[in-house]
């Protein structure tokens, strides 16, 4: 189930309020051969994730499917810039030799002992949720308020949170749409972004000079301008070695791109891109790269208007 963005801000006793998590969102499955996890788009993560897997097996009961979010942390902040270092992994043993912590919040319950559980009222799934699952590290409840959404959005502003995650306390789940009885509450403004070309390396630089991206508007992939920071070398090469298979003759955008010393791909990487806002002519100001995601198919990015 997804949130749809909005920066109509309000409180109501009929809905809680979560805090919006900077990191993977996962779903979790409890079988009894073990454990799986695995993304939005039902990409494997099993492997990457080795120690949340074992804490479910330990903490969780056979026949769970719960909802949640993977993070890492930079101080106080989940970070996804920081998760980076262990997307794609595939050893556990590589995945445990990055040193990154990893944690897992479960914040939603879908079924349990084989039941269907979709139809109950979010309520009434998170409490079965919080009594079904030995919540300990790297296992953790994704704890809500209550009624005020509006004085906690300024509180979560202030302390560095991306935002918060509004929700019906009624609703029921609905898998696979977005929806407005979840509501995103913003305090940055990113989003995702697809790929589709990047330009030459100037000076000393390696790799790339900046990513060419875009987003679809029905089937059109519109030009959303050009990302030339949050990169250091590593990345820089990193994303290079990407480039090559997906390398293409033709512009896949529907725009006319205007970039000098352009390199067109195939639009299958999906990048976090975090902005300060849209101007006028459908252009990113100041965009920075935050990291690939491999939760999301690229046929499925657009842009994120406010609802208002």
């Amino acid at each position: 189930m997804l949130a749809t963005l909005t920066t109509d801000y309000f409180s109501d006793p009929d809905w809680l309020f979560e805090r919006k998590l900077d990191g993977v969102r996962a779903v979790a499955v409890r079988g009894p051969l073990g454990t799986a996890l695995h993304s939005r788009n039902h990409n494997p993560m099993t492997k990457t994730y080795p120690e949340l897997v074992e804490a479910l097996d330990a903490s969780a009961p056979e026949g769970m499917v719960a909802d949640g979010e993977i993070v890492a942390f930079d101080g106080n902040q989940t970070s996804f810039s920081r998760l980076q270092g262990r997307l794609g992994l595939t050893d556990p043993r590589r995945a445990r030799a990055t040193g990154i912590a990893v944690y897992l919040y479960l914040f939603d319950l879908l079924v349990l002992d084989g039941y269907d559980l979709t139809g109950l009222a979010l309520r009434d799934r998170k409490r079965i949720l919080r009594a079904a699952v030995r919540f300990a590290d790297p296992l953790r409840f994704s704890v809500h308020r209550n009624t005020d959404g509006e004085r906690y959005l300024r509180e979560a502003c202030t302390w560095g949170w991306e935002g918060l995650i509004a929700k019906r306390a009624d609703s029921v789940y609905r898998p696979g749409r977005r929806s407005d009885d979840w509501l995103k509450f913003k305090c940055v403004r990113e989003q995702e972004f697809v790929v589709a070309g990047f330009t030459d390396p100037a000076g000393s630089r390696v790799g790339f000079g900046a990513l060419l991206i875009g987003y679809y508007e029905r089937d059109a992939l519109r030009y959303a301008g050009k990302v030339g920071t949050g990169f250091d070398e590593r990345v820089l090469r990193r994303l290079r070695t990407q480039f090559d298979p997906l390398r293409s003759s033709e512009s896949p955008f529907a725009d006319r791109v205007r970039e000098r010393g352009a390199h067109w791909l195939r639009p299958e990487l999906v990048a976090q891109v975090g902005f300060t806002e849209w101007t006028r002519d459908g252009r990113l100001r100041h965009p920075r790269y935050l990291g690939l995601r491999e939760d999301k198919p690229a046929d499925q990015v657009v842009r994120e208007d406010a609802r208002v």
